[in-house]
């Protein structure tokens, strides 16, 4: 299946911990408490990047965490 556009594009943990700065222990927790939507993938967690986007225009100008 072809993606429309990068932001369609599935990001790890890992990856969303690089893209916003923070530690992965931080990101897990905005993931876990329900701060920044995404899924699971059996034991792995997925955020979409459309979302992850989302997500930093929602809290600009705010402390989070």
């Amino acid at each position: 299946m072809k993606e429309n556009s990068d932001n369609s594009k599935i990001l790890t943990i890992t990856e969303v911990a690089e893209y916003l700065k923070i530690s992965e222990v931080t990101t897990y927790k905005l993931v876990q408490n329900g701060s920044l939507p995404s899924f699971k993938i059996g034991r792995s967690w997925r955020v979409k990047l459309d979302d992850l986007l989302e997500f930093i225009e929602r809290k600009k100008g705010e402390r989070y965490i």
